[in-house]
């Protein structure tokens, strides 16, 4: 029963998957392809949730393995799948908000010719994901690694008739096949190790290994592995598809920034948390590319103009906090920030969605302003939403944040301070977003503020959910200065040791908890002073001047890779099309013009003589007896 019940949470998008893309709207309408996509993502959050009060009632994981899928030598691997804690809690953040996001794209792509094909990729994307976490091994995992790479493409590059849009999805795909390639060696030196990329497996061997190669490659597979979570999560310095990711739809937006691809990274580097434990260097340096992650991107998201790229770099700059704390060895604070944030990001990227289709597509927040009255459903969510990223007390963001600045402050206070000057920034580009969409006089055109509305109940739906679970997400996890047991930690227990460790002195929670409200209140003020008070709106982009230049440019590092990676690249490929494939193209049409030339002498030979074949037969074998036994 179990075998089949994990067989349908898996396969049922897949199904969908197939249905919208072999049927499509020609028989299905523009209706039934949301109905049909969503539906199978409900199916399987439906199952995810019995499985998850299954194992919260009895602590019994749920194992099925399928069949022996490859055996060389002593290497042996099984297509298995694997239902516990950690498995389980992604699983219904992911089919469960998967299944809003569905929601919501049945109101916000409505009128797109490709529907179908639009709700296939979606349905598709639900399915690596779910592989991905269910997966019991490392070879699984890539199986769903690899997939949802493909459907970012598939989705970022949807609207292909506009070239922008394939070269983001082209770029997303060729980092990422970077960061894969990291993964890969990490695999195959894990599975030289210790022949096996089983999880329990490998946990085992790792702690009763006698081999004297172990110290020395572990190191580099968790420094492979962590270049494969480098390039899915959007880190240092494999992030620069993320932002570039806003040329897809909204939904997919949400979808891949909020709940899947971003957090296959923070999964697979939770995952191996006892690898990561051996190698203190490597979560060293995981620790230090998250802080200064943090940072960089909430500095450029200080200076967008574009909303959806404002929350693009919030999600690099949330993803580098992450980062931070499994770095830090805090896996279970990691885990919790990853359901926060994908809560609140979730809602605040559905919210621009709803902003983007009342203002017919614009997204320069220059020109918008004064929707609140105009959509109050979305300026509330959005609202809430902003208040828990930046971590405002009480919401969900605070909770997860705090605790990540906590576990910060005890270990590494130079990275304690980059944490908080992210925070910090955080706090006051959110607020930037929220004032200048929201608050102050419209600035769009007369036609776009004729036909300001409020979006229909299929795209508010979902971010009423959202946004209350930003608002009261965070109670699964309450800090133990409130003098309650977190029911996060300890359902965790049993796959990160390291949640039910004691507790940090309660002074030190008490300062760390002011300390962040009182960033959080200071990039709230500033934000008010310069937007509200001052009535500020960002420069147009030919008056941008000084250090605002090179923050609205990104520093410049897309500039940089181009003329580091791209251009010599693009100069040797044209050095081979001009000279060596002329080269390569005339040495083998040379060869071919010398036989053809030739040929007319050789067929001579070919003149139906009996006695001059065996002469020549009589040659040959003369030569082999002579190469034989002679030479």
């Amino acid at each position: 029963m179990d075998t089949l019940l994990v067989l349908i949470l898996l396969l049922s998008p897949f199904v969908g998957f197939l249905i919208n893309l072999l049927v499509g709207k020609k028989f299905l309408g523009r209706t039934m392809p949301g109905i049909i996509a969503t539906s199978a993502v409900l199916v399987s959050f439906v199952i995810s949730l019995v499985f998850f009060l299954r194992v919260l009632s009895s602590g019994e994981v749920v194992h099925v393995d399928l069949f022996q899928w490859i055996a060389l030598g002593e290497f042996t691997t099984n297509l298995a799948f694997t239902l516990d804690q950690l498995s389980l809690l992604w699983l219904l953040f992911v089919t469960g908000i998967g299944a809003l996001i569905h929601i919501y794209s049945m109101g916000y792509m409505h009128d797109d010719r490709n529907i179908d094909r639009f709700f296939a990729y979606l349905n598709l994307f639900i399915f690596f994901m779910s592989v991905l976490v269910a997966g019991s091994n490392l070879l699984v995992m890539f199986i769903g690694w690899e997939g949802v790479g493909l459907c970012s493409y598939l989705l970022i590059g949807f609207w292909s008739r506009n070239q922008k849009y394939n070269d983001a999805a082209k770029k997303a795909f060729i980092m990422n096949r970077i960061g894969d390639l990291g993964f890969l060696i990490g695999i195959f030196t894990l599975a030289y190790l210790f022949k096996t990329v089983d999880y329990d497996t490998l946990k085992t061997a790792v702690s009763t290994t006698s081999n004297p190669e172990a110290s020395t490659l572990l190191g580099v597979a968790t420094l492979a592995l962590f270049v494969g979570a480098t390039g899915k999560s959007a880190q240092i310095p494999l992030y620069t598809w993320l932002p570039d990711a806003m040329a897809g739809p909204t939904p997919v937006s949400a979808l891949i920034h909020a709940a899947t691809m971003v957090t296959a990274g923070i999964f697979m580097v939770t995952r191996l948390n006892f690898l990561f434990d051996l190698t203190e260097g490597i979560r060293l340096l995981i620790a230090v590319v998250g802080a200064v992650t943090a940072l960089f991107a909430a500095s450029i998201a200080v200076a967008q103009t574009d909303i959806k790229k404002v929350l693009a770099y919030s999600t690099v700059s949330q993803l580098g906090l992450m980062f931070l704390a499994l770095g830090l060895g805090a896996y279970h604070v990691a885990v919790f920030h990853v359901i926060t944030h994908a809560f609140f990001k979730a809602c605040l990227f559905l919210g621009s969605g709803s902003v983007i289709h009342a203002m017919g597509g614009e997204q320069d927040m220059r020109k918008m302003g004064g929707l609140r009255k105009a959509m109050p459903k979305t300026y509330c969510t959005f609202l809430v939403s902003t208040l828990s990223i930046s971590g405002i007390p009480l919401f969900a963001g605070f909770f997860s944040k705090d605790e990540i600045m906590l576990t910060a402050f005890e270990h590494n206070k130079i990275l304690w301070i980059l944490g908080a000057l992210a925070s910090l920034l955080t706090a006051f580009y959110m607020f930037r977003v929220l004032y200048l969409t929201f608050f102050g006089k419209f600035r769009g055109t007369e036609e776009q503020k004729h036909h300001l509305h409020e979006s229909p109940n299929t795209m508010t739906m979902p971010l009423i959910i959202l946004g209350f679970l930003a608002v009261f997400g965070g109670v699964i996890s309450l800090p133990s200065f409130l003098g309650v047991h977190s029911w996060l930690n300890g359902f965790l227990a049993p796959i990160l040791p390291s949640a039910t460790a004691e507790h940090p002195p309660l002074d030190m929670q008490l300062t760390t908890v002011i300390i962040s409200s009182l960033i959080a209140f200071i990039g709230l003020g500033l934000a008010y002073f310069k937007y509200i008070k001052k009535s500020e709106v960002p420069a147009e982009d030919n008056k941008i001047t000084g250090f605002g230049k090179v923050l609205y440019n990104k520093y410049y590092i897309d500039e940089i890779y181009n003329a580091l990676f791209v251009k010599p690249i693009y100069a040797l490929a044209n050095f081979f099309d001009k000279y060596m494939e002329q080269w390569l193209k005339g040495f083998f049409k040379g060869g071919g013009e010398l036989v053809e030339a030739a040929s007319p002498y050789f067929k001579k030979l070919q003149n139906g003589s009996l006695g001059f074949y065996l002469f020549f037969f009589v040659l040959g074998f003369s030569a082999l007896i002579i190469c034989l036994f002679l030479v």
